[in-house]
């Protein structure tokens, strides 16, 4: 499997450093969580390329309570028109 597709909802963390994140399902996790050892660095980070819509972007996962967290930029969730609740489909590669 060299991509990964999901439909996520999209939630915002009000830490002291507010974001945006889909959490990627379980089935997902699995093969990221088999997968990313190649490519994972400090705290479990998995570098990805990420698509929504028309958004392509590099990013890195991070892993909580057992899954990964995907942050989604501000300047994605502008150019696909998306807010806290929304369901996108989303398009995951591991960044080698």
């Amino acid at each position: 499997m060299n991509e990964v597709v999901f439909s996520g909802e999209i939630w915002y963390w009000r830490g002291p450093a507010p974001w945006y994140f889909i959490t990627v399902p379980d089935e997902e996790c699995a093969y990221f969580e088999l997968e990313g050892n190649v490519v994972s660095y400090g705290w479990g980070m998995i570098p990805v390329v990420a698509e929504i819509g028309g958004s392509v972007w590099d990013t890195s996962m991070f892993p909580k309570d057992g899954r990964y967290l995907l942050p989604v930029k501000a300047a994605v969730r502008r150019a696909e028109d998306l807010d806290d609740g929304d369901v996108p489909t989303v398009r995951l590669r591991l960044r080698v």
